[in-house]
């Protein structure tokens, strides 16, 4: 059980850091949807997905493509 536990707790903090990553950052999708990251979501399917200002649905992080500053 301890595994588990120990498993559980790695995902979760990874997720944080990766909302603390992803989360007011400007990001162009592979589709060319562009906006700033809203929301971060753990999809058991999926993966992670993020939400963008100004556009609705949920996407994978795989499509992102970082903007320069």
């Amino acid at each position: 059980m301890v595994a588990v536990k120990t498993r559980a707790f790695t995902i979760l903090c990874e997720f944080e850091r990766a909302q603390t990553e992803l989360i007011g950052k400007c990001v162009a999708l592979s589709d060319g949807k562009a906006g700033t990251v809203e929301q971060v979501y753990l999809d058991e399917l999926h993966g992670l997905r993020i939400t963008l200002s100004g556009h609705d649905g949920r996407w994978p992080v795989s499509t992102i493509k970082f903007t320069q500053s």
